[in-house]
């Protein structure tokens, strides 16, 4: 077997693979706080560039970006009866708002609040306060805004970036005149997380509508992206909420009409985490160790000086200064290439097997026989490391660029054609079960009519299967419900999933 950078490799246990790749692409590790994580600079780098690209997109679409306090009063959370039952078990409260010393206990919680705060485990409801304050007429709508913030729900079972007490996210909360605006507006966020995902973190999805018992507490409509991990699980990668009037109810956000009637508004919510980034890793990572696309990679390129006995260090070194800057000369996706030049002292086989590690797109070595030659040696990530190709100077900035276009495009079709055949249609229910039977020959995603019937639904959580989302490429296709033989069932994606 081929020695790998990575173990336990993906086949031998994909679960503990992915903690070995973030640990050696020193991207996060676990936090002193129980279900907590540290995020570090290279996993934070890649968690900005994301939320850069996004928060354009955002700010493109008419939102605007405020920001709201991290405690929730018990009694706002109270006033959305579905709402607060379906994070009741995952919130922190806050009861004590100082410590004092005991002789015998040492310090203690002290004075006791008198009503508990909740730590956002997400902000509907001390937003909705908000809108009911800030709209009066229909002069004030649509109000669009969005807050990028920290979630605490509390996690049993943690996973860095996947599942954590804490996490780093952005939601919009939008109110509208009509449900009908509502309803786009839900649709047009959904739209722009399919994008991001697609064209930035190079992981393809699947939009679509959740079923009924999947959908966010309090929600009319709950919208998803769905995407294929390397283990043919689903990841819900992103979710947009079309709230109708439940909110607008519960906390009296109401408008004058332009028929001069008082109103309640429609709202949206909507949202995305660094879950991201569990994503990017467990859909293109491998056994080398991370993985990333061009788009979201801190450096696109590094230089690594290759120093010999006969090398002249100070002629290498300059010459890679200036491959740097001949580089930052040039765009990729509109901005100036990220180019780093890795002086530290270290060994040149550990250097580029750290980089290896990180998943930067294209490493680039040059040594005395480069700089003779005035050539470069390029490997790129998404080959095999030992793909090595000479490329003279005088093309290098131009043919890096066009690298980096290639590796992004090929990541995504690798994740595509992936995600494709790995998803099935079945028609029977034996078939069904045998697909996701333990060790089961074939797995991924199914397709199958389905009438969201509550006793199917019982069966199969028990064996850790779930109704992903209706597609919305087949959201109108409807036929006899595998399970139960009733007609009118819509097609239904299912999968075992994070």
């Amino acid at each position: 077997m081929a020695k790998t950078a990575i173990t336990p490799t993906r086949a031998q246990d994909y679960p503990q693979w992915y903690q070995a790749v973030i640990k050696g692409a020193d991207m996060a590790e676990n936090a002193v706080v129980r279900g907590c994580m540290v995020i570090k600079p290279w996993g934070y780098s890649i968690w900005e560039l994301i939320q850069k690209d996004l928060d354009r997109r955002i700010k493109e679409t008419g939102h605007e970006n405020f920001y709201f306090p991290l405690f929730v009063p018990l009694s706002f959370l109270a006033k959305e009866a579905e709402h607060v039952e379906g994070f009741a078990k995952e919130c922190a409260v806050v009861t004590h708002h100082r410590l004092v010393m005991d002789p015998v206990k040492g310090l203690i919680p002290g004075g006791e609040l008198e009503e508990p705060l909740v730590v956002r485990p997400t902000s509907e409801a001390v937003i909705g306060e908000a809108y009911s304050r800030w709209i009066n007429s229909y002069r004030d709508l649509p109000m669009l805004g969005n807050q990028w913030a920290n979630i605490v729900r509390w996690e049993m079972r943690p996973r860095i970036f996947l599942r954590t007490s804490e996490f780093l996210w952005q939601e919009g909360h939008t109110a509208h005149e009509t449900a009908e605006e509502a309803i786009v507006e839900t649709e047009k966020m959904l739209a722009v997380y399919a994008d991001l995902s697609e064209s930035i973190l190079a992981v393809p999805v699947v939009q679509g509508k959740k079923t009924a018992s999947e959908r966010f507490p309090g929600a009319v409509d709950t919208y998803t992206i769905e995407s294929m991990m390397q283990d043919k699980k689903a990841l819900q990668a992103g979710t947009s909420h079309f709230l109708g009037q439940n909110f607008a109810k519960a906390f009296n956000i109401d408008y004058l009409s332009r028929e001069g009637t008082q109103e309640h508004v429609w709202t949206t919510s909507w949202g995305v985490t660094t879950r991201l980034i569990g994503g990017v890793i467990m859909t293109h990572s491998d056994d080398d160790g991370l993985v990333l696309p061009p788009r979201i990679a801190p450096y696109q390129v590094v230089i690594v000086p290759v120093m010999r006995k006969d090398t002249d260090e100070a002629a290498v070194h300059d010459y890679c200064n200036a491959l740097k800057q001949a580089l930052e000369a040039v765009s990729f996706a509109g901005e100036k290439i990220r180019v780093h030049v890795d002086t530290k002292d270290r060994r040149t086989g550990d250097k580029i097997w750290g980089w290896i590690k990180k998943g930067v797109p294209v490493r680039v070595e040059v040594g005395q026989r480069e700089f003779d030659d005035k050539t470069v040696c390029v490997s790129r990530r998404d080959q095999e490391s030992s793909v090595k190709t000479l490329v003279p100077v005088a093309d290098f900035s131009r043919e890096i660029a066009k690298q980096l276009g290639d590796i992004q495009a090929a990541l995504f079709q690798r994740a595509q054609d992936f995600q494709v055949e790995n998803t099935f249609r079945t028609e029977t229910v034996a078939a069904f079960d045998a697909f996701f039977a333990p060790k089961a020959e074939k797995t991924g995603f199914v397709l199958a009519y389905w009438n969201g019937d509550a006793e199917t639904e019982a069966r199969l959580k028990t064996v850790q299967v779930t109704a992903r989302c209706i597609p919305l490429k087949t959201l109108d296709e409807k036929g006899v419900c595998l399970f139960t033989g009733t007609p009118n069932a819509p097609l239904t994606l299912f999968a075992k999933s994070y």
